[in-house]
């Protein structure tokens, strides 16, 4: 599959805890529902072709959008040893506010 990065468009983290600032190194994404997907805290996570996302986690979960700007090779960086496609995932190189925006 494959997904573009929209310098302009919206980063998103899921977590099941609440809090105000990613920690460095905390993974983020422009993938709405991967971020959602791995707020229920799944051991297994798997998606198809389509984009349609599969995991077995059953956390509660809390959907976040980062809330400051962010530019790829500066703040954040590709996952390095991720098993998704390429700009599924991007780790945070220094602390980054965000916003909750929903539970799940």
């Amino acid at each position: 599959m494959e997904l573009k990065i929209d310098p302009n468009g919206i980063w998103y983290h899921g977590s099941n805890m609440v809090f105000s600032e990613l920690r460095v190194g905390s993974t983020i994404t422009q993938w709405k529902e991967l971020a959602e997907a791995f707020s229920h805290q799944p051991d297994r996570l798997s998606y198809d072709d389509n984009g349609k996302i599969y995991h077995n986690g059953t956390e509660k979960g809390y959907l976040y959008v980062i809330d400051e700007p962010i530019t790829v090779g500066i703040d954040v960086y590709q996952h390095p040893r991720t098993v998704m496609d390429e700009n599924a995932e991007f780790l945070t190189k220094r602390p980054i506010k965000v916003k909750m925006v929903c539970e799940l």
